[in-house]
């Protein structure tokens, strides 16, 4: 039996498409290395393929730091100051309307991965492939991008001048800080919260 609808996986497909192309066009596609923006490909492939391994990676990469824009922007809103930081952007006249209503992706993923979570299980080989996936996307955006766009936080953490070390070794500090500050707490909990995967459940009882 489908453990997705159908007519969810082609929902987010369609709004994956049209949210891409809105993107590719007001940025470019070196936009598209933002672990946010490689989350919206591989949840809407995840949910095709009812794969619990891809969907629980992007729940490692996105679902703590989307919260927290989550919580931003509704404080901004709601109590007119921004109580983390970051989403500054999504009240500033200067950028087109319809620019900042494709960036609330944002709000809609997370309980969209918790769902999927609760559908399909959470597999503990995502700390693994999320790892595995940072490691390329990384270096990738410190090659291909300017310091200037900051993808990833690759030249500077949150936009802050980082002039301590070397661009290379803060590089690979964050190669290592990804996976052990952000993936690995995160892994931890969605691990008490979600059952496991199905698959894992069985090669339990065949052992």
């Amino acid at each position: 039996m489908r453990r997705i609808p159908i007519w969810l996986k082609c929902a987010v497909t369609a709004l994956v498409i049209l949210w891409a192309i809105v993107y590719w066009r007001a940025h470019g596609p070196q936009n598209f290395l933002w672990f946010c923006d490689v989350a919206n490909f591989a949840i809407a492939i995840g949910l095709w393929l009812e794969s619990p391994l891809l969907v629980s990676s992007q729940a490692l990469s996105v679902l703590l730091v989307q919260i927290l824009w989550t919580a931003d922007v509704a404080g901004r809103a709601l109590l007119g100051s921004h109580p983390v930081g970051g989403t500054e952007y999504m009240f500033d006249p200067a950028i087109p309307f319809h620019l900042r209503l494709a960036s609330c992706f944002h709000i809609a993923v997370p309980p969209l991965l918790v769902w999927a979570l609760w559908r399909l299980g959470y597999d503990g080989r995502a700390w693994l492939l999320q790892s595995a996936i940072a490691w390329v996307v990384l270096p990738l955006s410190f090659w291909l991008t300017a310091p200037a766009r900051n993808i990833n936080w690759v030249f500077d953490p949150f936009g802050r001048p980082q002039t301590l070390v070397e661009p290379e070794l803060y590089l690979a500090a964050l190669m290592l800080a990804y996976p052990l500050l952000l993936y690995w707490p995160t892994h931890l909990v969605l691990r008490r919260l979600f059952s496991p995967a199905p698959a894992r459940r069985d090669r339990r009882r065949a052992g």
